[in-house]
């Protein structure tokens, strides 16, 4: 008779495998790792399952299934008695965000905007080097202390002002890893850390009660969710860190962006879910495209977006999902908080202002009208446009909750109404919008590629978000055979063409990396399998493996 011996159990430990980098040794130290490691050893299995069920979604979706109302959950909807804990304090007026990264100078400029709440964004408008990472924790402990003041190497000073907005961070979502940590599990099995553990987890180990001591709180803003389920494991991590740090129950509190068509079939059992820790919900709408574009690119020509500037905030169906939030949202007692324009500012051009401006006023006007409590903007210039028209519409009132928007109806076939966008139109997609978007895409891998998250590109504010709706429409034209207006059959040499064509009117320097991120393209636009985000190979593949 043999006996098998199984091997010993070890103790689980986190492994930072990143070069020392400038505020390392603030950020992470031995007690926030052990933090750290403690989330990694209850969350991370429950993780690893919810993104197993996306994939499982995905393939139904494929499939041709379509997304709908939960019938289990529908007692929830039904119940008219519960209400989410609602905004924390200095979370109360939102009238404004400011979104940003958390690089030092972005840092003192976000809090000098005079926006109420400054989304301070290490997730889509940050390039997840590991020196971005850490850099941006320490950005955030300093500010948070009151001690982010510095000094340009070319001898600019960047200083606080008095007042400063509300800080709401945004984590790396679910599906990305932080490979600069590695976390060993009792069985010995290592992987690579969760990014949305990492980021949230030293964000709060070292600032929650800094925060509550200063009159506000550990405020988060999760993104990505695609579901009520991926919510519930939020609420527990919250639940678990304050016990932990020995906070009181329902200290933290989150917005959850509304950014894939599946969580907005899930709008209300999410805030349920978060009930105790949830102050409202957001209108990503930049994601929510993607998303669409995502879930039904081999659908058929019923499921084709024309040119990125046509699917506007107005075509019935995204005029659906951002009414259904606002309703949800007050019906709950949560806060609405809406997205954001793409028109940025020139103060070199006034005519490209002028328009800037005149768009950004056009777009908080119909959100206003809406029933929002307040918006997004991505330049400090564009604060008092925003100011102005929520000043006007809450008048003496600091948000619009008590709009209950009774008046919404939307079903299934309101969200689902992708035609509603004049895709399948012809001369709905154009020559100049394949173009635009293969332009688009390179310019702004190219920079991320080189650290840099949030890029301004033909006078738009560009970030991961709208990239991956770039690169995704030219997938679904590709694989849908679509004609342009001028009668040009999409395919991949034609891409290649374009691709080709970009590149060579591109200026060059030594370092940049155009060539890596033109490959890149090609992976994520042209490849027969489809990359279910494009910074997962971009992170693996030409990030890590630069540094």
């Amino acid at each position: 008779m043999t006996i098998t011996i199984p091997p010993p159990l070890i103790r689980p430990h986190l492994s930072p495998t990143g070069p020392s980098v400038a505020g390392t040794d603030q950020i992470l130290t031995s007690e926030a790792i052990d933090f750290l490691t403690d989330l990694h050893v209850r969350f991370s299995g429950r993780r690893h399952d919810l993104l197993l069920g996306r994939q499982h979604r995905r393939t139904r979706f494929s499939n041709g299934a379509d997304p709908d109302f939960l019938p289990l959950t529908a007692g929830i909807r039904a119940d008219p008695t519960w209400r989410v804990a609602g905004p924390g304090p200095g979370l109360e007026d939102r009238r404004v965000e400011i979104t940003g990264p958390t690089d030092r100078k972005m840092t003192v400029n976000a809090l000098n905007s005079g926006a109420k709440v400054w989304l301070a964004d290490m997730e889509d408008a940050t390039s997840p080097t590991w020196a971005n990472v850490i850099g941006g924790q320490h950005s955030l402990f300093d500010a948070i202390r009151g001690q982010v003041d510095f000094t340009s190497p070319e001898g600019k000073e960047y200083r606080v002002g008095t007042t400063t907005p509300t800080i709401v961070f945004r984590p790396r979502g679910w599906h990305l890893t932080e490979k600069h940590l590695e976390f060993t599990d009792r069985a010995g099995q290592v992987c690579a850390a969760s990014a949305s553990l990492v980021d949230a987890g030293l964000y709060l180990f070292h600032n929650a009660q800094a925060l509550i001591d200063s009159g506000r709180g550990p405020y988060l803003y999760l993104p990505k969710l695609e579901g009520h389920l991926e919510a519930r494991l939020w609420d527990e991590v919250f639940r678990f860190t304050e016990t932990y740090l020995g906070l009181r129950y329902g200290t933290i509190r989150a917005t959850v962006l509304i950014e894939t068509i599946t969580a907005a079939f899930e709008m209300e059992e999410i805030l349920y879910e978060l009930r105790d820790h949830c102050a409202g919900l957001n209108a990503g709408r930049w994601d929510y495209i993607f998303s669409v574009i995502k879930n039904f690119r081999a659908r058929g020509p019923r499921f084709v977006l024309p040119d990125r500037g046509r699917v506007t905030m107005t075509v019935p169906f995204m005029k659906a999902y951002t009414e259904l939030l606002v309703a949800t949202c007050h019906k709950r007692g949560a806060q609405a908080i809406g997205g954001m324009s793409a028109f940025i500012p020139d103060r070199r051009d006034p005519e490209v202002t002028d328009t800037a401006l005149a768009q950004v006023r056009a777009d908080k006007q119909r959100e206003a009208g809406q029933g929002y409590d307040g918006t997004w903007v991505a330049h400090p210039d564009l604060v008092p446009v925003a100011r102005a028209v929520f000043d006007e519409a809450l008048g003496e009132r600091i948000d619009q909750r008590h709009r209950l928007r009774e008046d919404v109806h939307v079903t299934a076939v309101d969200l689902l109404d992708i035609p509603s966008a004049g895709g399948g139109e012809p001369g709905a997609v154009t020559d100049a919008g394949l173009r635009g978007n293969v332009s688009v895409g390179v310019r702004y891998l190219e920079a991320w590629l080189r650290g840099i998250g949030a890029v301004a590109i033909d006078h738009l504010m560009e970030d991961a978000a709208t990239a991956e709706i770039s690169r995704s429409q030219v997938w679904q034209w590709v694989h849908q055979e679509v004609v342009t207006a001028e009668g040009t059959r999409i395919d991949a040499a034609l891409v290649e063409k374009v691709l080709a064509d970009v590149l060579g009117g591109l200026p060059r320097w030594d370092g940049d990396r155009y060539d890596d991120a033109a490959d890149l393209f090609r992976q994520v636009a042209l490849a027969e399998d489809f990359p279910t985000f494009l910074t997962v190979p971009a992170y693996t593949q030409f990030l890590v493996a630069h540094e």
